[in-house]
């Protein structure tokens, strides 16, 4: 039987005791949730991208966004009230997170860090979102994103 992979991420998943699967495939560089959703045959919509990203005061925040999607900065800078959020650079998205980029999870942060989520996320039936490193997701149901990580829902995908 082959060895069950180990990340913070799958750690704090089962800590949570929360129902999910392990999905790997072979890691492209830059090639974001559309190499990874082709590479399962499942919807690029179902795949969550965790993205840090950062204010004007340089405090960092994990935007979950579906796949074939992007994050309006300035959508999401007026719903936080800031003047100004930017994605992170890789090096201190890293830093904040504990996980290299493309294998950016939300659940087992280094930090505990700000997170938000696309609202339309949790009217999905089942997710898939990184396990912790590169080529490797975990398909859940929302609710249980929702139950462990309390993410603030918003509206700011383009």
């Amino acid at each position: 039987m082959a060895k069950l992979p180990s990340t913070p991420a799958l750690r704090a998943l089962r800590k949570a005791e929360v129902p999910f699967e392990i999905h790997s495939y072979d890691y492209v560089p830059r090639g974001g949730s559309s190499a990874s959703s082709a590479a399962l045959g499942v919807d690029e919509h179902t795949v969550i991208k965790t993205l840090v990203f950062e204010d004007g005061d340089r405090r960092p925040l994990i935007v979950l966004m579906h796949g074939d999607r992007s994050v309006s900065a300035k959508a999401l800078a007026r719903t936080l009230g800031v003047k100004s959020v930017k994605p992170c650079d890789p090096a201190i998205a890293q830093r904040h997170s504990g996980y290299q980029v493309g294998g950016t999870s939300p659940f087992g942060l280094r930090k505990r860090l700000a997170i938000y989520a696309e609202r339309s996320i949790v009217a999905l039936e089942r997710i898939y979102i990184n396990g912790g490193a590169r080529g490797l997701l975990v398909s859940l149901a929302p609710s249980e994103l929702v139950r462990v990580l309390a993410p603030t829902l918003v509206e700011v995908a383009r």
